[in-house]
């Protein structure tokens, strides 16, 4: 069920639009007519079983896999036709944080600032920024390789946001986590999606009940429900009952 028309959007306000997005490999259709308009300040939650195709959206939003049709557009800036521009505006933690364990945390945030290309002048003051935001101030010399899962997750998400992109999208955070590490990132997201738009990818529900204003779920290739969460409460719907209604195996 889908609620949301781009009628409903101030067009300055949309930090991501993507129409019509398909993913074909070889003749399997994998993702198929996925529309999703994002507003700054929004926190969208993507939830589905494994292999409904959200990894391959996520892979299209982010840029890192071509659509087989459809196009995405990132703050005005078309991710196909003019990546460098769109990317400036676009932060990716993928499930498996690309972090180098034989570098510092300082060292690693430095080497990412570089790669986004931010001016010398601004480096510093990034690294701070950042540092402190992720609650990894105390940090800066430590190996990555000694860091705990909860605090690779922060440095993940640190390299995610470092030049500050208004589109922040996360795949699975919180795989993993103790539940004090899941609240800490979970406070951590919903501080980033006061002013910039936020997609968290993942299967824990409470992960989105808790962080997200609204939920999109995929099935089959397919967003078929989006949704405010208020609206659910209002209604006292239940998402886990949604969830289970919607991604029920078919039967034959």
């Amino acid at each position: 069920m889908h609620e949301h028309d781009e009628n409903d959007y101030n067009t300055e306000d949309v930090t991501l639009s993507a129409r019509n997005l398909c993913r074909r490999y070889g003749r399997t259709l994998i993702v198929q007519d996925i529309d999703l308009q994002l507003r700054r300040g929004e926190i969208v939650g993507l939830l589905g079983v494994n292999g409904t195709g959200k990894s391959t959206t996520l892979r299209m939003l982010t840029g890192n896999l071509a659509p087989s049709s459809g196009n995405i557009e990132i703050c005005g800036y078309d991710l196909l036709t003019q990546p460098q521009q769109a990317k400036m505006h676009l932060g990716f933690l993928p499930e498996i944080p690309p972090l180098y364990g034989d570098m510092t945390v300082d060292a690693y945030l430095l080497f990412v600032a570089r790669i986004h290309r931010l001016d010398q002048t601004e480096v510093l003051d990034a690294l701070e920024q950042v540092k402190h935001r992720c609650g990894l101030v105390e940090h800066g010399k430590y190996w990555i390789k000694t860091l705990s899962k909860g605090y690779q997750q922060r440095l993940g998400i640190a390299q995610a946001i470092i030049h500050n992109p208004d589109v922040i999208i996360l795949d699975e955070p919180t795989v993993g986590l103790d539940p004090n590490q899941m609240r800490e990132i979970r406070l951590l997201i919903r501080e980033l999606g006061k002013d910039r738009s936020v997609v968290l990818s993942t299967h824990i529900l409470p992960d989105v009940e808790m962080t997200c204003e609204r939920v999109l779920i995929m099935h089959q290739g397919r967003i078929v429900w989006d949704r405010q969460l208020t609206e659910l409460r209002r209604q006292s719907i239940d998402l886990e009952s949604v969830f289970m209604q919607l991604t029920q195996p078919q039967s034959h």
